[in-house]
């Protein structure tokens, strides 16, 4: 029972630690900050580009910060696992 109370509280730590990542991206004054759990939390867009071009930047920025998080979040889970890849 240990043990389950034991994983329970591990998992929790894990997520929490996600939850207070903050990872942020800036591509042509285009800004996205996104948390460890890939959740947004801002966008700021640069009203001087075009509207398609913004459209662009924001899929690349939030493409971006999207991996960087997944890579954060396998590390981690990594971590908390004791497993290697």
């Amino acid at each position: 029972m240990f043990d389950k109370l034991k994983q329970l509280k591990r998992l929790k730590d894990f997520e929490d630690s996600l939850n207070k990542e903050r990872l942020e991206k800036e591509i042509n004054g285009t800004k996205v900050i996104i948390n460890g759990k890939t959740e947004i939390i801002s966008i700021s867009l640069n009203p001087e580009l075009s509207k398609e071009k913004q459209e662009e930047v924001l899929k690349e920025c939030i493409n971006s910060v999207s991996h960087e998080a997944k890579m954060i979040m396998a590390k981690k889970a990594q971590e908390i696992s004791g497993m290697g890849f």
